[in-house]
């Protein structure tokens, strides 16, 4: 910082001597206020630091709207945790930037280095990483002991490995709509909603407020092979107690809720898949009377995915998109539409575009996996043995769990936040 000061002032002095006072007056803009963040500030230069980072780490997304977002959420979480009495040390912190460049196989001097190099400051480097680390302290604080699987959580899980199960359930799904002006009185909504524990108050709610089709039985779906569902929603269904709902799902335009109903264990094994085949259309217009009324159309005019083209002939490319992904690398929100599909089936229940394109979903076909035969790893005498796969299932329970109660979280703060420009 003490080199980045003296750049700095050799900077305004050279450009006070070229344009004059307007040229300082720039310079020193660069450190004002851009968005405040409760009683928390980001300034014009943290912004174009983190989009600096952002585009050497070839992150996904446009680098100024990613940075905006991801600083937003940063104050919101290091806020939350120094509320809570959360402060990193310093050893702490430069822990973490050392774990954060040994992901590139080098080390901090030499990351710190190749970020100075695109123009990023160290600084802008560790405040990234002390923002997660506070965050992640905090989410162990608050619901380490609610994240902990049960031993038959476990042992449900452990019979659903090897690429099938023979573990079918029984759930409920109530998905509202919320774009961003209704976002934060939906996600309200679906937290009174999830305390209640409720079935009856469940299907009442799903009645009311569902955009799916299944509102009409109050949410219900029938039984569904776990294997079935989006990966990322397995270990959270497993976790759940029948009659126990999710929490709050966040998902694209909408929150999600699930309660589980019924689970039992039978004798088949369902198969798993290496790829699932789904096309997607887009309509203008979001859920309102007209999207839907053309997505009703649609549906009534289409057999197979081939069908589509005709649907979008004369109509700009991009509208239709036809993608063949591993179930593990689809949107959670479209892979579990997909899941209550069968080839040639449809859905309108998502949205995109902040709630401004409604999203017709067809299910084109499944690839079944082949089975992979493994040799045993030998261990060598004295060598620590590989962990178990109880261990790594619990492990995986737990950090999914984990991961679920931080996005709710860190919605809920985002929610409460008072986010000026």
């Amino acid at each position: 910082m003490t080199q980045h000061r003296q750049f700095l002032a050799g900077l305004i002095m050279a450009l006070a001597m070229v344009v004059g006072g307007a040229g300082m007056a720039a310079a020193q803009n660069a450190f004002s206020t851009a968005i405040r963040v409760n009683d928390g500030a980001i300034t014009y230069f943290e912004l174009e630091q983190r989009a600096r980072m952002l585009a050497l780490l070839r992150a996904p997304g446009d680098p100024q709207e990613v940075a905006r977002e991801q600083l937003i959420d940063d104050r919101l979480r290091v806020q939350a945790a120094r509320a809570n009495g959360i402060n990193p040390s310093r050893a702490e912190i430069e822990e973490g930037m050392a774990e954060f460049a040994g992901r590139a196989n080098l080390t901090t001097k030499e990351f710190v280095k190749a970020l100075a190099s695109g123009g990023v400051e160290e600084e802008t480097f560790r405040d990234f990483v002390e923002a997660g680390l506070a965050w992640r302290l905090l989410v162990r604080q608050r619901f380490g002991a609610r994240a902990q699987p049960s031993e038959g959580e476990i042992d449900r899980a452990l019979s659903n490995t090897g690429g099938s199960s023979n573990i079918r359930v029984l759930i409920s799904e109530l998905i509202m709509p919320a774009p961003p002006p209704q976002a934060q009185a939906v996600l309200q909504r679906a937290q009174r909603i999830a305390a209640s524990g409720s079935e009856a108050e469940f299907s009442r709610a799903a009645r009311r407020f569902s955009a799916t089709p299944t509102r009409r039985s109050g949410g219900r779906l029938p039984w569904q092979n776990l294997s079935d569902l989006p990966p990322a929603l397995q270990p959270i269904i497993l976790g759940l107690a029948p009659g126990e709902i999710t929490a709050p799902l966040q998902i694209p335009n909408a929150v999600a809720l699930f309660q589980l109903r019924a689970i039992e264990e039978g004798a088949y094994n369902a198969p798993s898949y290496a790829a699932v085949e789904y096309a997607t259309y887009y309509i203008p217009g979001g859920r309102s009377d007209a999207a839907l009324a053309e997505a009703r159309r649609v549906s009534r005019r289409v057999d197979r995915c081939d069908d589509l083209y005709g649907i979008n002939k004369g109509q700009p490319d991009e509208r239709l998109e036809r993608t063949s992904l591993a179930p593990d690398k689809i949107p959670t929100d479209v892979a579990f539409e997909l899941s209550k599909l069968d080839p040639g089936e449809t859905s309108y229940a998502l949205t995109r575009a902040e709630g401004q394109t409604l999203v017709f979903l067809m299910l084109c076909g499944r690839t079944t996996a082949l089975p992979e035969v493994e040799a045993a790893p030998e261990v060598a005498d004295g060598a620590d043995a590989a962990p178990s796969a109880r261990e790594e299932i619990t492990l995986g329970l737990r950090n999914r769990r984990l991961t679920t109660f931080a996005d709710s979280y860190l919605a809920q703060l985002r929610a409460d936040a008072r986010i000026r420009e």
